[in-house]
């Protein structure tokens, strides 16, 4: 089994945890490939790694390498940053949660030893889930243009709001005047979407849901369509310039650039350990079902 290990940044308050995962891998003799300035971070905090650990950097590895899984350690954050560089691999992710809430990282730090176990022994299900991809007229995103939680318009700073024209398979929508605009898959209908008012969209629902972001007019409201369609949009305001984002990551455009989202042609494949599932995640995280009042008598 080939890992490829990935990570953003290195946390102390997780040291002891992270280094009895990289002994134990070393211990059953796992070969990994850990990206490189994960790497050199774990290095700069004091972790004792193996000598001379091959590491990546890019998509291309993906493609020299016949990796089995990555394994993300971090929070959902680091498994979205990750699609970067698997792409249409479709690799497998183990997400190991030293973040806080943890909708996609379902693994404790704890228990990363345990669940790389419970790989070997095939006691897993893969939870595949639909990957966003912007279609432009210009080159944006380095050429990197998925997201497997949303793509937002977004006016910049404190600039007046926005009119976003949307088309679905280029017949007219609505004209949004809002802040913004949210085009999210299920996986990210409990991020961005959520706060803003948009519905929770289950991971096979096989949809995308548009959902404004301050809208001037209250009775615009958000829907869910297909994601069999595409939805293309038109920008106009008094600025020259807006902000568009897929997950994390911003490109500065003008009301030029045509923009248009669409499914992709490949999944993201989520390894989920026998005892997870959607749902108890979902009344978990979100706390459904759970009575914090505090009473005074």
């Amino acid at each position: 089994m080939l890992l490829a290990i990935f990570g953003r940044y290195f946390k102390d308050e997780n040291f002891a945890e992270i280094q009895h995962f990289f002994d134990s891998l070393e211990k059953k003799k796992i070969d990994f490939i850990i990206y490189r300035k994960y790497y050199e971070d774990c290095l700069r905090n004091g972790l004792n790694l193996q000598a001379r650990i091959k590491t990546f950097d890019t998509h291309e590895d993906f493609i020299t390498h016949k990796f089995d899984y990555l394994i993300s350690i971090g929070g959902d954050g680091t498994i979205l940053s990750s699609i970067e560089y698997i792409r249409e691999t479709e690799l497998p992710v183990v997400g190991i949660n030293t973040g806080r809430l943890g909708f996609l990282a379902g693994v404790s730090a704890p228990n990363a030893s345990k669940a790389i176990e419970d790989i070997e022994k095939g006691h897993y299900s893969i939870d595949s889930r639909t990957v966003l991809q912007l279609e432009s007229n210009v080159e944006i995103f380095s050429g990197v243009k998925f997201a497997l939680n949303d793509f937002v318009i977004h006016k910049k700073d404190t600039a007046s709001m926005v009119t976003i024209h949307t088309f679905i398979n280029g017949e007219f929508l609505n004209s949004y005047w809002s802040d913004g605009l949210i085009i999210s898959s299920p996986t990210g209908s409990t991020g961005y979407n959520l706060s803003c008012g948009g519905p929770i969209l289950y991971p096979s629902s096989e949809s995308f849901v548009i959902t404004p972001i301050s809208p001037h007019n209250l009775n615009v409201r958000p829907i869910i369509v297909s994601d069999k369609n595409i939805i293309s949009f038109e920008i106009e305001g008094r600025s020259s310039s807006f902000l568009a984002t897929l997950d994390s990551r911003s490109e500065s455009i003008n009301q030029n650039v045509q923009l248009a989202i669409r499914k992709a042609d490949f999944k993201f494949n989520l390894v989920r350990m026998n005892e997870e599932n959607y749902l108890s995640t979902l009344r978990q995280k979100l706390m459904w079902g759970y009575d914090n009042r505090n009473f005074r008598h």
